[in-house]
């Protein structure tokens, strides 16, 4: 695994944190004072959707795929990568332009399934002054030398790092996939426990990736998540299992549980459309997490399911991992220690009918937004 840049990562988290919490004695990413309100239902607009929405306290722009290095072959690699944003109260109403006002983070990850090796690596910035912004028109963000970026169906990444690059173009081949309630989506018992959230799977992507000094032209599938929200977790949860899955014929797979500190569900919750566009949303109750096979990592011990039965109103499916160690150390960024990595999909049958990313939080710790 590819460590935290010391310099660019670690101190300046720890440069940024600490004079936020000396100037307005809170940071935005521990929570807002005050009560927060449930979301109200709305219709979600593009391309102004696609951008940022600095009012709200916390949002992330995330991609994942697999791409093959020859056409119809295996897959060679996987990829993510996700750019945060965070809103810190204490600074709105200061005057100064150093004012913090917005934080930006990102991640970078690429699985390397022949050599069985993760690389990854992190960046975070104040928003301003020209090292890190997201639009509010469309989606455009930058954090030093790292952008995503949209031009109408097609997105544009770029995001050179540590040991590794990627450069990919991505295109819409579906519409837009609203999750819950036509794009308003319950993440706990409360209705205050709420994000908008939208997918739009099965992006053809096309690009190269560099690892160790070495490109490969790549073509694959991705699946983008945007996601903003003023308060995501109910007290009781410590993380959550998340898969989306472009399924082989054109499908998209959709489920989620947030757990307690047991291990118990606090919500769960999915979809899932065909590749005719039939679209089906699971309820609460609906949809089982049942871990089948567990890994632990040897740098941070953390005990994790790789391999999963999903149990949904629809079918019951096995998520498996291509391989174990996709754990991923962002403490030098956004704090956390997580699990995300290249997995396949499975029917009842054992056949594989997609691929897609397993994302699991607060098993090294409880995850804090």
């Amino acid at each position: 695994m590819q460590m935290p840049e010391p310099i660019h990562a670690a101190s300046r988290r720890s440069i940024l944190l600490n004079s936020l919490a000396g100037v307005a004695g809170v940071s935005g990413l521990a929570g807002w004072p005050g009560q927060i309100h449930a979301l109200p239902a709305r219709t979600l607009v593009f391309p102004r959707d696609r951008g940022s929405h600095p009012a709200f306290r916390t949002e992330w722009w995330y991609i994942t795929g697999q791409l093959a290095s020859q056409a119809a072959g295996p897959p060679r690699f996987g990829f993510q990568l996700t750019f945060f944003r965070s809103r810190v109260d204490g600074t709105q109403a200061m005057a100064s332009n150093f004012a913090a006002r917005q934080l930006v983070f990102a991640h970078a990850a690429v699985t390397d399934v022949q050599g069985k090796k993760l690389w990854h690596d992190q960046r975070i910035a104040r928003a301003g002054f020209g090292v890190a912004s997201a639009s509010e028109q469309d989606m455009a963000i930058k954090l030093r030398d790292w952008s995503l970026k949209a031009d109408g169906a097609r997105y544009t990444a770029e995001l050179p790092a540590t040991d590794f690059a990627l450069s990919l173009q991505f295109e819409e081949t579906q519409s837009v996939l609203p999750q819950g309630n036509q794009g308003l989506s319950r993440k706990g018992p409360e209705e205050k426990q709420a994000s908008y959230y939208y997918s739009q799977p099965q992006l053809a992507t096309q690009g190269s990736v560099q690892v160790k000094g070495q490109n490969f032209a790549v073509t694959g599938k991705a699946w983008l998540d945007h996601e903003w929200s003023d308060e995501l977790l109910h007290p009781s949860a410590v993380g959550w299992d998340w898969i989306g899955m472009n399924l082989d014929d054109g499908g998209a797979l959709t489920a989620f549980r947030l757990r307690d500190k047991d291990g118990q569900a606090v919500w769960a919750g999915g979809s899932l459309r065909s590749a005719a566009g039939a679209l089906r949303i699971f309820n609460a109750d609906e949809v089982r997490f049942e871990p089948l096979r567990s890994w632990t990592s040897p740098l941070t011990q953390t005990r994790y399911p790789i391999e999963w039965r999903v149990l949904t109103p629809l079918a019951s499916f096995t998520v498996k991992a291509v391989i174990d160690n996709q754990e991923l150390d962002s403490r030098g960024s956004t704090g956390s220690i997580y699990w995300e990595g290249l997995s396949e999909l499975a029917d009842s049958q054992g056949r594989r009918i997609g691929m897609g990313y397993l994302e699991m939080t607060g098993y090294a710790q409880a995850l804090r937004l």
